[in-house]
């Protein structure tokens, strides 16, 4: 039996399920609008929950939300928002729902005046990951000025569940960050997936 690799503690709390995820997506650098639009659901979804949980409804999201259509999800009405508080595949939370919702019409509100969505949020980090290089997991910060800078905006906006936090795990989950401890076996990988060329202007 082979090795295991050496990973983030915080990725053995949980199943396969969100050990695949920490070695395939956490940390991983995002520029597409619509898994930046995907991730902005869930993590508002997660507000006060752990991450393995909204992981483990990850697909019930995406049935119920027409698969993070944005479009669509945009349309969604009081009938709507009725039927998503009886499925038990997502956070049955309506502050969260209607949220979700909000937020998919600001989205899409800003992809016809303001252009890409992912190259907005990007700004605020620059244009490329920043690279924390961390020793241990009491190093890892919850929130940063930059987490802090994007929040006020987003909430100025009218976007809802997007405190600093909240979008900190955000910019983790997308890789506009490298979390990954330095002894993890994913933290070089990572670091050597940072976009190169000219940064989006700053917001």
């Amino acid at each position: 039996m082979s090795a295991q690799p050496t990973r983030c503690p915080w990725a053995l709390s949980g199943n396969d399920l969100y050990v695949a995820y920490h070695d395939n997506e956490w940390g991983v650098p995002v520029y597409d609008d619509q898994v930046q639009f995907e991730f902005l659901i869930l993590e508002g979804a997660q507000a006060g929950l752990s991450w393995s949980t909204i992981l483990n409804k990850r697909e019930g999201y995406r049935d119920a939300f027409a698969g993070f259509d944005a479009e669509r999800i945009a349309r969604f009405g009081k009938r709507d928002v009725e039927r998503l508080m009886k499925n038990p595949g997502i956070v049955r939370n309506r502050l969260k729902i209607e949220a979700a919702i909000g937020n998919a019409r600001l989205y899409l509100d800003h992809l016809e005046t303001r252009g890409s969505f992912s190259d907005y949020l990007w700004g605020f980090v620059g244009g490329k990951p920043l690279q924390h290089r961390l020793k241990v997991p009491g190093d890892t910060p919850v929130t940063t000025a930059e987490s802090d800078a994007l929040s006020k905006e987003l909430k100025k906006r009218g976007f809802r569940f997007v405190g600093s936090t909240i979008m900190y795990a955000h910019m983790q989950a997308t890789g506009m960050v490298n979390d990954h401890l330095t002894t993890c076996f994913r933290h070089k990988p990572c670091l050597a997936l940072a976009k190169k060329g000219p940064a989006p202007a700053k917001p």
